[in-house]
């Protein structure tokens, strides 16, 4: 039994993999391009893939191929009608990520809201020592508590971030971009009326035809002054231009993890913000706390487990 994995960088060098060979023969390669892709499965039995894409072509040219195991929750990089036609199972993970979002969610609406940035970098630039009195309160900062939080998509990364804010002392909203979600313990609320009433809104919806480009200028424009935006759904559900130009208009304080192509374009409109103070970009990072990515490899590693007792 070989078993490839096609991208193994997008795990990180701290992850261990050696689970993997009591299968079989393992190999892996850090980065696979889509030229290279047939190539390098061309004999494997198992192939592990996070953002590889898998279509027709590859599938064609990889003739003993048996299971494909996406290294994450989206099989989008997958040709599923196709594999299925070929028998090719695929396997996927869910929820291993679950705490590790919202973390990263709270993280970044904390660094937004008590401008962390700008209080260390005041000290740490020598602004402390040359203080007049015992603080600085030149970016006032306010609490969650008695605010309103608004959430769009109340799936589980969305219930466990509702979950920390009413820890906090925030109300919860939600905004069902599906129409079909109703829950007991938050307001459903229309996306207009999340806009124009809640001070933090985190996006945790999937991107598809009723999500794409959902917030517009035309919703950055409604947003209350002064309001946080996080998003660590998916990048197309925001329009990155408009948001370059409305961050620079407005007061609007945005943590985005993800963007809608990703690595990060050259000359992208977000790095030209003048306001850097209101925008903070980490590199989709919020899925991959050392516990989930364990907890993914292990979950893999029960998938191929399967298949091969079936």
């Amino acid at each position: 039994m070989k078993i490839v994995f096609l991208d193994a960088q997008t795990m990180g060098k701290d992850m261990d993999l050696s689970l993997f060979e009591s299968f079989g023969e393992f190999h892996t390669y850090e980065t696979t391009s889509p030229s290279e892709c047939a190539l390098h499965i061309a004999d494997a039995n198992i192939v592990l893939t996070n953002k590889v894409v898998i279509d027709k072509a590859v599938m064609d040219a990889c003739p003993n191929l048996q299971l494909i195991c996406v290294t994450a929750t989206g099989t989008n990089n997958v040709d599923l009608v196709y594999a299925s036609e070929k028998g090719i199972v695929v396997k996927n993970v869910a929820g291993y990520s679950t705490a590790s979002v919202a973390q990263t969610t709270i993280m970044l609406a904390l660094s937004l809201i008590s401008h962390c940035r700008y209080y260390d970098d005041f000290v740490k630039k020598g602004g402390w020592v040359e203080a007049p009195t015992f603080t600085h309160i030149e970016r006032p900062f306010w609490e969650i508590k008695g605010k309103r939080w608004g959430i769009i998509g109340l799936g589980t990364i969305g219930k466990e971030v509702a979950k920390i804010a009413t820890a906090f002392g925030a109300e919860v909203v939600y905004y069902s971009t599906s129409g079909a979600n109703n829950d007991a313990l938050y307001q459903r609320v229309s996306l207009e009326e999340m806009l124009q009433t809640c001070s933090i809104i985190s996006i945790h919806a999937p991107l598809n035809a009723q999500t794409k480009g959902l917030i517009d200028e035309t919703a950055l424009r409604e947003m209350k002054e002064g309001s946080i935006l996080v998003n660590v759904g998916r990048g197309g559900l925001i329009d990155e231009i408009a948001l370059a130009k409305v961050i620079d208009e407005k007061e609007l304080y945005v943590g985005l993890d993800v963007l809608e192509a990703e690595p990060m374009q050259k000359g992208h409109p977000l790095l030209n913000v003048k306001h850097q103070e209101r925008l903070i970009v980490t590199p989709h990072i919020a899925w991959s706390s050392i516990e989930a990515r364990t907890s993914l490899m292990r979950l893999v590693a029960q998938n191929i487990q399967t298949f091969l007792n079936y």
